[in-house]
């Protein structure tokens, strides 16, 4: 009576699965998790043709998979999953929590997540892989989409792989690989989000397991879960990294906002109007510039000026400030890095020339930079891409270069310091800026307007210049330029605010005798000439003694016999130099 009782309840079930497929109701087969399991075996003794036993076993798998598991199993399952992870914000963390997870309910021997490029058709795990760990394919290195067998099967198909004895195909590299590692079956799962697959989820088994099909059901739902969890990581880790370069960016603009405002730059001089004629000619054409000229005369300026009246003026000027930059972080300035390109790489870092995309990059002092990373630095300019340090992967870059040097160029190559090829990608369009001495009409404007904005900024009454004044700064030379009259007049506010300044004020505050120096084109004296000068005063003012406390050595500060030293090298006699004097 008991055989053809489970004959007859066998029958109806099956008929029921048939009635189902037939008509597409789908959604009973999780009630039927709560059904008992029932073996196959019955499938033998039943009057069917082969094709229709195996129309009924597939609906049986199709729809019975679940039976070992009961509605309420599976959903506690997949909370304690979720659980495990929700609070993981790392990929390392996530994935150690999921593994942990799920080994507790599905033992395997290596279980893994890849993530799908399919733009650029490429693999890559997660992270690293928990378990055995086969050779030649655990690199966390991007691999083409093709020698990722299994994932490619998961992925084209956008359904469950299933393999229960992988030495079948172990002609292919990645599963002979794993068969050399022990491992002899496993199961791959579509990772699928808004219906985008991205990923798969491998478990792999050294022994298959022998509910393999009824497990592969349970897990179906499993892999729906996990897809959710590591989309969302993949796009908090996304959004941080963006937040990060925003910040960074940010900076950036705070930095070149205070450094840099259009109404400050002021010029009247024949010499600067004609410049910045060429200037505004310039910023429409999308060619390199490099600007020479001694330090502090407005190059800076000039460059972000070219920036703001281009068409790439809705995009970043970054500044790279050349000689600033150590010789062991170069690259990773420059081009970024990868998150554990080396020790304290702990995220991902966007370089200036990626920052500089659809922008403005401008090198400050480029002629300072070493011969080896001016090579580097001409690879990039020449081929507009790069990698990452630590990253194998290209990335193209457009941008404006402005480049700026206060040595001469052709001097430079000449000794050595700046390579042919790097100026002559650089020298497109040279612009040179005159030293402030070579345009002296502008100085009083430029006096007008700091002493305005500079007292304004500080809360200070502005303090007003005599002619006098005026003319005595006009005649110095200015050797730090545009930059030294700004902290002159800084100065001038903060000392004399409100007042009048004559050209005493002016003289206590700038060294006028080295100009006067200067103007006469007088010879700087040698090391030896100017000591020998001096120990001569210094006898002239001792009267020819040379030891006690009236004598030249006290007086020179050094001890006897080495003032002795001197005389007799420089020839001289204290008696004629006494002489000389009368």
């Amino acid at each position: 009576m008991m055989p053809f009782t489970c004959f007859f309840i066998t029958c109806c079930i099956l008929k029921f699965f048939y009635l189902i497929d037939q008509t597409d109701i789908v959604f009973w087969g999780p009630i039927l998790g709560a059904m008992p399991n029932i073996g196959l075996d019955f499938l033998s003794e039943i009057s069917l043709n082969h094709l229709e036993q195996q129309r009924y076993l597939r609906l049986f798998f199709k729809y019975g998979g679940y039976m070992q598991w009961n509605l309420a199993t599976r959903h506690q399952i997949l909370l304690e999953i979720t659980n495990a992870v929700i609070s993981k914000t790392s990929k390392q963390d996530f994935f150690n929590a999921l593994a942990a997870e799920l080994k507790k309910h599905f033992p395997c021997d290596r279980l893994s997540i890849n993530l799908y490029d399919k733009k650029g058709q490429s693999l890559q795990y997660f992270t690293i892989a928990d378990g055995i760990d086969p050779k030649g394919i655990s690199s966390l290195e991007k691999r083409p989409f093709l020698k990722g067998a299994i994932a490619k099967m998961a992925i084209q198909s956008r359904q469950p792989v299933i393999i229960d004895d992988l030495s079948r195909y172990k002609d292919m590299f990645s599963i002979g690989q794993m068969v050399k590692a022990g491992l002899m079956s496993t199961m791959a799962f579509p990772l699928i989000m808004r219906n985008i697959v991205f990923g798969t989820l491998h478990f792999s088994f050294k022994t298959a397991p022998p509910n393999l099909s009824e497990l592969s059901g349970l897990l179906t739902e499993v892999s729906k879960q996990v897809a959710i969890a590591v989309d969302n990581l993949v796009a908090y880790n996304r959004l941080k990294n963006e937040k990060q370069n925003l910040e960074r960016e940010k900076r950036y603009l705070i930095g070149a906002s205070e450094d840099y405002k259009s109404k400050d730059f002021c010029y009247t001089s024949p010499q600067m109007t004609e410049i910045m004629n060429v200037v505004k000619r310039v910023a429409e054409i999308d060619a390199p510039v490099f600007l020479t000229g001694e330090t502090g005369t407005g190059k800076d300026f000039i460059a972000r000026f070219i920036h703001h009246i281009s068409p790439r003026k809705d995009h970043m000027f970054v500044k790279v400030n050349c000689p600033a930059i150590p010789p062991t972080l170069f690259e990773s300035e420059l081009f970024g890095h990868a998150k554990g390109a080396f020790t304290g790489a702990d995220s991902q870092r966007v370089g200036r020339f990626e920052m500089a995309h659809m922008g403005t990059i401008f090198l400050d002092e480029v002629g300072e930079l070493p011969e080896n990373q001016q090579v580097k630095l001409l690879q990039v300019l020449q081929e507009s891409r790069f990698e990452r340090v630590g990253d194998s992967k290209p990335r193209e870059v457009n941008f404006r270069l402005i480049a700026a040097t206060n040595r001469d160029p052709v001097k430079s190559i000449q000794e050595g310091k700046l390579r042919n090829d790097l100026y002559y990608r650089l020298n497109i369009i040279q612009i040179h800026v005159p030293p402030l001495r070579e345009r002296v009409g502008d100085i009083p404007l430029l006096i007008e307007h700091v002493t305005l904005n500079e007292s304004y900024l500080i809360h200070q009454p502005a303090p007003r210049y005599s002619k006098q004044a005026i003319k005595l700064l006009n005649a110095y030379h200015w050797p730090g330029n545009v930059r030294e009259l700004k902290n002159f007049v800084k100065r001038m506010i903060i000392l004399k605010p409100g007042e009048l300044i004559n050209p005493h004020d002016i003289e206590k505050m700038i060294e006028l005798e080295e100009q006067t120096n200067i103007e006469k084109n007088i010879p700087i004296k040698t090391l030896a000439e100017s000591e020998r000068i001096s120990i001569e005063q210094a006898l002239i003012k001792c009267k020819g003694i040379i030891g006690g406390k009236k004598g030249t050595a006290r007086l020179l500060d050094v001890p006897r016999s080495t003032l002795q030293y001197r005389m007799k090298k420089y020839g001289i006699k204290p008696k004629i130099t006494v002489q000389m004097e009368d």
